[in-house]
């Protein structure tokens, strides 16, 4: 029989802010997203006593389930979970309920705030409410027009709603989108959600950079040369073919997970920690962002596509041969190009970006290559040095590891490069939490410091729109080439590094 805390010391360690009273309304009930990542990640906070006693989860889909129904689906979806820790759940499970709505349907949307005002009596939430709308992108303008409609947005104080990714196909869609949401609700009600700003390494960047004086006076153009920021994928398309087909990777990773680590990586230090500050400075740093190469995008680009490979005993298909995948498909599965950020701090430093499926190992990480000693006075062992390196490890082995050539035993005076290494579960003992733990409760809390403001995500877009209107209007320019399941990406890719006398990292 599990207890509601599994580890006392864990929360006395963060010192974690209690969640207000609050209802939180998740639409897309019956979908993936609710049963394998929110519901978890609530029960996660709830086993850390962090959701009050009046707090309540009111699932919304089409699909006419009764309460009883939406708790036991939750709990087959978590089926380990509640038998490690059947007496927290069945604690967590009373405060489950079900409405069918369709937010096409503005009567089941007014049944849906008379089912809410209940709510608030029986669970004492004080007409706090978060809707989080884990639906279609096609549906999140018409969803939040409704939600307006229906007059449950009208308190800036008390309501608010998280909206998934991809907010938007291109730059326009992303403004037209904006336009709709901002006129249904003010932006401090917008949360704009990006899950890999829920992991701690990822906001470790910016600890590591502004809480120790060792990294700032170095974290420039004048000591770093190069950066790499990358993001691979061991799986393939899977499921979500229809999806993939439409998106391609570099809608689906590289408009908003790297984005969002390069704009961590090289903003400025904000004048204090709050949410606008914090945000202002990754607009700016973005808007400052700029293809390599401009005038000609496709030069700064490599788009790849994975194909069969694996072993004779076990092998794996190609994109094309997947369900749901057209056989002639020109979609993309990996991404590298090469950036630049036309400011005071990073003038002159390129930036790499890549992210893909089917490669060799699953891992997030971004690589800062520091400037080669002016004058090499120490044989090294390897034939020459090793430039320092900072590695920040995202994802998995969560942590930083840093390069540097130290002397090698014997009795000349010879280098070798050795690696310091700096790791979550060490140093904590514990793993950290699934981004959508922390970002969850910012959201309950009324916290957009992790979220993406407007600006942001348009800038984004923006960064990207050149490489969008070449797929669109002229692929040959951009053209996909193969590679091999299990391998690092097609050899092009290679080359847009190799022009400028460099190589991947290859963990």
């Amino acid at each position: 029989m599990g207890s509601v805390l599994t580890n006392p010391l864990r929360v006395g360690l963060r010192q974690e802010r209690v969640i207000p009273p609050q209802c939180l309304v998740i639409f897309g009930a019956s979908g993936d997203l609710t049963h394998r990542k929110l519901i978890p990640a609530l029960f996660e906070l709830f086993r850390q006593r962090r959701l009050p006693s009046e707090f309540a989860v009111l699932g919304c889909a089409r699909r006419p389930w009764s309460d009883e129904e939406f708790r036991q689906k939750m709990a087959e979806a978590m089926a380990s979970e509640v038998a490690e820790h059947r007496m927290a759940w069945e604690q967590f499970a009373a405060g489950l309920f079900y409405e069918p709505v369709d937010l096409q349907d503005p009567p089941t949307v007014v049944r849906l705030g008379q089912r809410l005002d209940m709510l608030d009596r029986q669970r004492a939430t004080r007409g706090n409410r978060t809707f989080y709308l884990s639906v279609s992108p096609n549906f999140y303008g018409s969803g939040c027009r409704a939600l307006a409609a229906a007059g449950l947005l009208s308190d800036p104080a008390r309501s608010r709603v998280v909206i998934e990714k991809p907010f938007g196909r291109d730059y326009g869609s992303a403004q037209e989108l904006n336009r709709v949401v901002q006129a249904s609700a003010q932006e401090n009600q917008i949360f704009r959600i990006d899950h890999y700003l829920g992991k701690e390494t990822v906001q470790n960047i910016l600890v590591l950079r502004f809480a120790n004086t060792i990294f700032e006076p170095i974290w420039n153009r004048n000591y770093i040369s190069s950066v790499q920021i990358t993001a691979a994928e061991t799986v393939g398309v899977e499921e979500r073919a229809g999806y993939y087909e439409s998106s391609g990777a570099l809608r689906d990773m590289v408009q908003n997970h790297l984005t969002q680590m390069l704009a961590l990586t090289t903003m400025e230090a904000p004048g204090r920690f709050d949410p606008e500050s914090m945000r202002n400075e990754k607009a700016k740093v973005l808007q400052a962002a700029r293809l390599a190469n401009e005038d000609e995008p496709w030069k700064c680009c490599v788009r790849g596509q994975y194909g069969p490979g694996g072993s004779s005993t076990r092998p794996i298909a190609g994109y094309r041969q997947e369900p749901g995948v057209n056989p002639e498909s020109t979609t993309e599965t990996y991404v590298a190009m090469k950036l630049f950020i036309n400011n005071w701090r990073w003038q002159g430093v390129p930036f790499y970006l890549r992210t893909g499926k089917r490669l060799p190992k699953r891992l997030s990480e971004v690589v800062l290559t520091f400037r080669e000693a002016p004058v090499h006075l120490f044989d090294a062992a390897s034939g020459a040095p090793t430039p320092n390196q900072l590695i920040l490890r995202i994802q998995p082995d969560e942590g930083a590891e840093f390069k540097f050539e130290v002397k090698a035993p014997g009795s000349g005076m010879r280098s070798r490069p050795v690696d310091m290494a700096f790791s979550y579960d060490d140093s904590f003992g514990e793993p950290s939490d699934e981004g959508y733990v922390r970002l969850l409760a910012d959201a309950m809390l009324g916290d957009p410091t992790l979220y993406t403001r407007s600006d942001e995500v348009e800038a984004a877009w923006r960064l990207y729109t050149p490489l969008l209107e070449l797929i669109e209007d002229a692929p040959n320019q951009l053209p996909v080439y193969p590679y091999e399941a299990r391998t690092w990406g097609p050899g092009a890719a290679d080359s847009l590094l190799a022009e400028d006398g460099l190589a991947w990292r290859r963990p």
